[in-house]
């Protein structure tokens, strides 16, 4: 997540009243937060919280901050495949001022990400600027069944916030178990390629890619004591030589096959370049947040075919059914699985 730069003037604007019936919760910055006893209406300040909030509670989600696409809708649940865009308050591109924030009415702002000082100071001062309660909760892989049990008791739905966090506690001790014995230097050599080059990538630590490390892949990109997004070139690429290539973009997909770039490396030679489904969210990030639960298993399936035991298509409907409240057809299930077990060149 990227702050927004500005947050607009806010002269003029009513605030709102703290709640007259109010509990508090603790967020995942230590700060502690006044909300009402019963929560009906839900901001999201970006993507990641809007899926979270819609796993645990749909029904409280005001809209998403983009626009669900038409291939999208149908793995989302039928009420709320038409929710209107709202906007997010944060990350690349975020443009919902707080005056469309005060014009929805929400009960509470909620925020899926980075708790580091510069959230907190945005959070703080949205809160003040609007009364609105704002919690932030970490967004790291690790902390995701924490995370769930916070939001679902800020939602009021500590039950169902419990059986999703057991869910990732289960596939977590999972795939721990599968693969502890499995030392470092026999992982898979992974690049995350993103963007139609492929030459976009996470490095090491990074919440883009920590889902490949969590799935026991060797992330190929490290700089050590550098985290987040960096821009590779092509001699780096074919110096760090991966064995596996991980990519959500179908235009790079189609032609690193062909592209005398990546042609030579060992990745696209053995025919390991595997496209990850990304409806409704992608199984990698975009956004990095509970969405990756199911392409944990994914990864995990591809890293290690004799060692993880899953069933792809059938993990994939219960989690759709479990995460996304939506029981999915054969034909969805097929568009979704269209490329993720790859192909050779």
């Amino acid at each position: 997540m990227t702050p927004r730069t500005l947050i607009p003037a806010l002269a003029g604007l009513v605030l709102l009243a703290a709640p007259a019936d109010a509990r508090t919760v603790t967020d995942s910055a230590g700060r502690t937060v006044a909300i009402p006893d019963t929560v009906t209406r839900v901001f999201a300040s970006g993507p990641p919280a809007s899926i979270a909030i819609y796993a645990l509670r749909p029904e409280v989600l005001l809209g998403w901050p983009r626009a669900l696409r038409d291939y999208e809708k149908p793995y989302i649940a039928a009420p709320y495949r038409d929710l209107p865009e709202t906007g997010r308050l944060t990350g690349r591109g975020g443009e919902a001022n707080l005056e469309r924030v005060l014009a929805l009415k929400p009960d509470l702002i909620v925020d899926f990400g980075s708790v580091r000082g510069t959230y907190i100071d945005l959070a703080n001062r949205v809160q003040e600027q609007t009364g609105i309660p704002y919690i932030l909760v970490n967004g790291r892989f690790s902390e995701t069944a924490r995370s769930l049990r916070l939001i679902g008791r800020a939602l009021g739905a500590p039950e169902r916030g419990e059986a999703l966090a057991r869910d990732v506690e289960a596939t977590f001790a999972a795939l721990d178990e599968a693969l502890g014995a499995v030392p470092p230097d026999r992982r898979p050599r992974v690049y995350l390629a993103r963007g139609p080059d492929g030459l976009e990538t996470g490095l090491k630590g990074s919440i883009n890619t920590e889902i490949v490390e969590r799935a026991g892949g060797r992330n190929v990109a490290e700089v050590p004591g550098r985290y987040g997004l960096v821009q590779a070139s092509p001699e780096q690429v074919i110096v760090a030589d991966p064995d596996t290539i991980v990519t959500w973009d179908r235009i790079f997909f189609a032609r690193v096959w062909r592209d005398p770039l990546w042609r030579g490396i060992a990745a696209v030679r053995r025919g390991r370049v595997y496209l990850s489904p990304t409806a409704p969210f992608g199984w990698i990030d975009r956004p990095p947040s509970v969405n990756r639960l199911i392409g944990l298993k994914w990864l995990a399936g591809l890293f290690y075919p004799e060692r993880w035991k899953g069933d792809l298509r059938a993990d994939a409907a219960a989690f759709y059914r479990l995460w996304y409240h939506v029981d999915l057809g054969e034909a969805e299930l097929d568009r979704l699985l269209e490329w993720a077990k790859g192909r050779a060149p």
